[in-house]
Order: C-alpha cells, then sequence, then structure tokens
C-alpha cells in the first residue's frame, strides 16, 4: 500500500507519502487563499523530496475544510429548490425556518411542500400527490435551479415518497443534482431536512472542486485514483464525494485522530489536535473518533447525522495574543503565521511567539522576541495549558487517567503533563498526523435505519447488505469487508416489531 496523503488545514496544507506502515517523507506548506494553490505546492515540494518512490501510487487520499469553509464564511454557495413531503403535517414550520438569515437569503430558491409522507409505523399520511411535485419542478426549472433537495416525513423508516419524487423531479430537470434526506440524515424532520438542504446547496462547489484535485494531480503527474476523507475517518470515491460533500465536515479533525491511533498504536484514548487556529479534542474508541449522538450546528444551521464528537477551543500556533497577556484568541494570523509572528519579523504577538520566548521550541528568530520576557510567556502557557485541561475533561466520559495524543503543527503548546491524563504521548511525524489519517484510510458503509414488519434477523440481514452495497460504492473490495459496528434498538412504541438498525463496515479500498 504506497499512498498520499494531504490534508488542507485553515493555515498549513500537509502532505505525506506513506508504504504500509512507513511515512517515507512529509511536507508542510502554507494554505493559500484559493486552498488548490496550498495542494499544488503541497504536491510538488512532496514530489520533489520523495523521489522515485512516488512510482506505483494506490491512490491519492485529500482532506479538506473546503466546504465546511463555504457554509461558514457564506459563499460559493448554490440556490436550492427545497421539496417537502408532508402535507398536511409540519405545515407550521417550513423549511429554512431555523437557519440564520444571512444563509437562508443565499441558498432559499423555490420552496414547495406537497401532500405525503409516512406516519412513524410506516403506514401513509395521505397517498403522495405527485401532480403537485411535479408542478413544484416546473416551478425550480423555470427559477434556474438545478440543486434540489427532497424531505419526506419519516423517510429514514420508508423512502418510497423521496425516490417517487426524485424519478419525477429529474423528468422535469434533466441533469439536475438531487439530494435525498433519507441518504444523509435521521428521524428527526427539520434537521434532516437542514442538512439535506446544505449537502445540495454545495454539490456546484464539490463538482468544481473534485475536478479541480483531480486536475491538480494529472498537472503533477500522478496518476492514481482520488478519494476524500469522510468525518468518521473512512474515504470515499471522489465521485462519492461529489455527491455527498457534507460527508467531508469535521474530516480534518477525524483525520488527525485517526493518524494519531496509527503513529501511537493506541486505540484508546483522546487526541489533542492543535493546529494553527485552533484546538480540536476528540476521543478515540477502538481506533476511531466518537460519534456525537446530538445535534450539530454547522454555520448556525442545526443538523443530526453522521458527525464526529469535537470540541474546538480558540487555542493554535496563530492564535493573537494580548500584550498584556490577559486575552488569548480567538482571533489568529491563521497562514499569515510567517509574515505576522514577531518570531518571523511581523508585528503581531502570537502563541507560537510566547512558545520561542519560553524556550519550548525554537523557531524563527529569538532577537525579534527580546521584549517578551521569559515569566510573562512562562505565565501565558500556564493558561493554555488551563484551557487544555479543561476541554479535555469536558470529552472525557470515564473517571480513570487516559492517554492524550499530541498531534498537529501548535501540540508544543500541550505541557507534558495534563491533568486526568495518565501520559502525553508525543508521536513521530505529530505536525502531519492529519495527512497520515488521510493517507491510512479505508473505505467505510454504513447504514442507521428502521425496519419493521420483519424479524430482528432479517432487519439485520438487509442493513448489512446495504451496509456492503455502500462500501463498495465508496471503493471497498468486497471481500476485504467487515462489520466493525452492529446495533439493533427495538422500538417498542412503533407497531410491527419496529427496530433502529445500524451496521458500519469498513474495508481496504481497490483499484480505479
Amino acid at each position: 500500500m504506497r499512498r498520499i496523503g494531504i490534508d488542507v488545514g485553515g493555515t498549513n496544507t500537509d502532505a505525506v507519502l506513506i508504504d504500509g506502515a512507513t511515512v517515507l517523507h512529509a511536507v508542510k506548506t502554507p494554505t493559500t487563499e484559493d486552498v488548490l494553490g496550498g495542494i499544488r505546492a503541497a504536491l510538488a515540494d512532496l514530489l520533489a523530496g520523495a523521489g522515485d518512490a512516488v512510482r506505483g501510487l494506490d491512490a491519492v487520499v485529500i482532506g479538506t475544510t473546503h466546504f465546511t469553509n463555504a457554509v461558514i464564511e457564506r459563499r460559493a454557495l448554490a440556490r436550492v429548490g427545497a421539496l417537502r413531503i408532508g402535507l398536511p403535517a409540519s405545515a407550521s414550520l417550513p423549511p429554512f425556518i431555523d437557519w440564520p438569515d444571512d444563509l437562508a437569503a443565499l441558498v432559499r430558491g423555490v420552496v414547495a411542500m406537497v401532500p405525503g409522507g409516512h406516519e412513524y409505523d410506516g403506514r401513509p399520511i395521505v397517498p403522495m400527490d405527485h401532480a403537485a411535485v411535479r408542478d413544484a419542478a416546473r416551478r425550480m426549472a423555470d427559477a434556474g435551479l438545478t440543486s434540489i433537495g427532497i424531505t419526506s416525513v419519516f423517510s429514514p423508516l420508508t423512502a418510497e415518497c423521496e425516490l417517487e419524487a426524485e424519478r419525477i423531479v429529474a423528468e422535469e430537470i434533466p441533469g439536475a443534482a438531487i439530494t435525498l434526506s433519507h441518504d444523509l440524515g435521521r428521524i428527526g424532520l427539520l434537521e434532516r431536512e437542514n442538512v439535506t438542504l446544505l449537502n445540495a446547496c454545495l454539490q456546484d462547489l464539490a463538482r468544481r472542486t473534485t475536478e479541480a484535485f483531480t486536475a491538480a494531480l494529472q498537472q503533477s503527474g500522478i496518476a492514481a485514483p482520488l478519494y476524500l476523507t469522510q468525518n468518521d475517518g473512512t474515504i470515499m470515491r471522489a465521485e462519492l464525494a461529489r455527491r455527498f460533500p457534507v460527508f467531508s465536515f469535521a474530516s480534518g479533525p477525524t483525520n488527525s485522530m485517526r493518524g494519531a491511533a496509527f503513529l501511537s498504536g493506541l486505540a484508546d484514548g483522546v487526541v489533542v489536535d492543535v493546529g494553527g487556529t485552533t484546538t480540536d479534542i476528540g476521543y478515540l474508541k477502538d481506533g476511531f473518533p466518537r460519534e456525537a449522538n446530538a445535534a450539530v450546528a454547522i454555520g448556525g444551521v442545526r443538523t443530526l447525522f453522521r458527525m464526529p464528537d469535537l470540541l474546538s477551543i480558540g487555542l493554535g500556533g496563530g492564535t493573537e495574543i494580548a500584550e498584556d497577556g490577559n486575552r488569548i484568541g480567538p482571533g489568529s494570523v491563521g497562514f499569515r503565521l510567517l509574515q505576522k509572528a514577531l518570531a518571523f519579523g511581523g508585528d503581531t504577538l502570537t502563541a507560537t511567539d510566547i512558545a520561542v520566548a519560553a524556550g519550548r521550541i525554537e523557531l524563527g528568530d529569538r532577537r525579534h522576541l527580546a521584549a517578551v520576557r521569559r515569566d510573562f510567556a512562562e505565565r501565558v502557557l500556564t493558561r493554555m495549558a488551563e484551557m487544555v485541561t479543561e476541554g479535555v475533561d469536558r470529552m472525557k466520559t470515564e473517571a480513570g487517567d487516559v492517554p492524550l495524543l499530541a498531534v498537529g503543527g501548535g501540540s508544543f503548546l500541550i505541557p507534558d503533563r495534563v491533568e486526568g491524563c495518565s501520559a502525553v504521548v508525543r508521536v513521530p511525524h505529530h505536525a502531519v498526523a492529519n495527512a497520515v489519517g488521510a493517507a491510512i484510510a479505508q473505505a467505510s458503509g454504513e447504514v442507521d435505519q428502521v425496519f419493521s414488519g420483519m424479524t430482528r434477523e432479517a432487519a439485520l440481514a438487509a442493513a448489512q447488505l446495504e451496509a456492503e452495497r455502500r462500501a463498495v460504492e465508496a471503493g471497498a473490495v468486497p471481500a476485504s469487508l467487515n462489520v466493525v459496528e452492529m446495533e439493533d434498538i427495538p422500538l417498542s412504541y412503533l407497531p410491527g416489531d419496529a427496530r433502529r438498525v445500524r451496521v458500519r463496515m469498513i474495508g481496504d479500498i481497490g483499484g480505479p
């Protein structure tokens, strides 16, 4: 297994070349405003340093913040046609009802609510109004909309209405990018609809981005297949990432966690990833990130779908420090660290300057820090350590001490002892653990669905079959698939022996 892994962060773009369990070469370059420039630079440095070792690549895996940043920064988002199937239910809370006003103004196109959907026990609320769906699709076509999000009440129980509506919309808007809510979210209607609409507004950007990534590889002379990382620690083919860009949300910290597990050999513990702008704290369980089981807000939009359980705090290598030391962040110089930090001749006191002044690391030119006293730097570092300790304590779910895996380019800010942790483990190649996590990832397929009208054994078998199909679609070799998670929860308030079944399968990726 010889792969290139790339992770695009807010400050740096990291790239590694691995062969099996060995990191052959690693580089770190500043992230550029257009993202792609940083990837090209990282590839150029990696190819120059690795030489002939890059021949015979099995894959290139990229983790990017591009889609998350687009939502947060309100840019490059497409207007969306929102179709909800559920009347007469849910009429009082239309699509986009709980979105921030500025984001809704950018994304909201034609909104249509039509009769249909199902009850919680699988019975139709009313028959779906095909004519109303067709009329809505025509209005969306007249408005020039090509990104459509379709949501039906209780579609994770039965997707019948969404699939039929997709057929009608595709007839009226040929070539439309259609997102169905049952492919993404869980039972809650508004949260599932929200992530559906977010995915729909990002699909055009996802297409352009994956095409640009492919072009960057071709320009570098690399012919290996392209994968993008997901937020569960696995990867998917670039073609699938175009359909589901929301699965890349929070994939950067997840890559770091997977890289930390790989480089340390530890499967359980807390991971603290200190980048240039933020510190992300997560929990490893059996080598994978612990999943959040509550709603997660993305750019102010409440969603409920597969996301890692993370805590982000405003502390990183580029974090701005007040002159009196009483304020740490949340502002950061980000990818301009080499131009703005005092140690590099800039005019802004940063967390990196504090670490250099305290003698914790050697970077830049210490002569630029003559005015930063050692005792002052130590005091600020102590406050940073308290921020990390508090964050770790919030993420722990057990009373005993656990190992802390320190990764990221700014991990020098983490002290050697942290209360509540049995040890602070500093892994080799810690500064590029995110890129390592991308490079070693496998493909996965996951099902989280309600089944009714069948036995428990039949429900588990149906869920496993669908998880296998999704894993193969993501790029896994069928013979390599293994079940890593399987659980079922009987739903006593639903008839027909209903149960929620969750199955996750992981396998090695194959060829193009």
